[in-house]
């Protein structure tokens, strides 16, 4: 067993992470409930929204044909099996953004054992619009009763907030000078949807497998969070600082205080 993730120094790294994810979220949340007015759908698509102002919004049309173009690619194929046009009005039933943990599947092993584990990024967080996180995509396709409709709903709703955050640069650029950059990933399990994601500047990391199964074994769980990367937090830089004190360098090298 790795001596770092013994038992106790578990606990303690835990405990840690979930202090320290706390406070990350709240100050995602302030800073998104804060621009949040600037993703909503409307500010780019006008016109093509439903219910939407009658004036012309500049560059909707080019917008839309973008939204066009990611629908086609991905309601056609499977497991979708979507028409793969998408006709304008569009109905957005929400616009509150909402924030939730990355998810993902791992096969931890060992010597003697494999076991399929729920794993959680604590300081990564999925950005949608409410009621449109990636877990409803996985409770749609659990219910034999869902309709294309639902489907489709979903895919709209997924593709307007990755057009959004794409769109809007000064929303991602604001959110990467507070350490909290912006990206959106392409996973296998959501069949090339680009699901946006809030990243920390302080990240997590997977203890060894053998760790992670005698830790989920012992609480009796299928399910384990990622701790937080202590080397990183010390290695923190400011971006900013940094783009001053190369401004300053630029007009000469004599310029900036002698460090004692």
């Amino acid at each position: 067993m790795d001596d770092r993730y013994s038992t106790r120094k578990l606990l303690v790294l835990r405990k840690l992470t979930r202090a320290i994810a706390d406070h990350l979220r709240a100050q995602v949340r302030e800073y998104l409930g804060t621009l949040s007015h600037l993703l909503r759908p409307r500010n780019v698509l006008g016109q093509f929204i439903q219910g939407g102002e009658k004036d012309n919004v500049p560059g909707a049309d080019k917008a839309f044909k973008e939204l066009q173009q990611m629908y086609a690619t991905v309601a056609g194929n499977k497991p979708f099996n979507l028409a793969p046009e998408l006709t304008s009005p569009i109905e957005i039933v929400s616009s509150a953004l909402e924030t939730s943990p990355v998810e993902y599947a791992h096969t931890a092993k060992s010597d003697k054992d494999s076991k399929s584990v729920a794993m959680t990024c604590p300081f990564i967080w999925v950005l949608s619009y409410a009621g449109f996180a990636p877990r409803r995509l996985r409770e749609l396709f659990a219910d034999r009763t869902r309709t294309g409709d639902q489907i489709q709903e979903f895919i709209i709703h997924a593709l307007v907030m990755h057009l959004m955050i794409s769109r809007m640069t000064s929303v991602t650029r604001m959110m990467n000078a507070l350490h909290f950059p912006i990206t959106s990933v392409r996973r296998d399990e959501f069949y090339g949807l680009p699901i946006p994601y809030v990243n920390s500047t302080v990240t997590t990391v997977r203890p060894p497998d053998a760790v992670i199964i005698e830790s989920t074994e012992i609480a009796g769980t299928d399910a384990f969070e990622e701790v937080i990367n202590l080397d990183e937090v010390t290695q923190l830089r400011d971006p900013f600082k940094e783009r001053l004190i190369q401004i300053v360098k630029s007009h000469g090298d004599d310029l900036l205080p002698q460090e004692t």
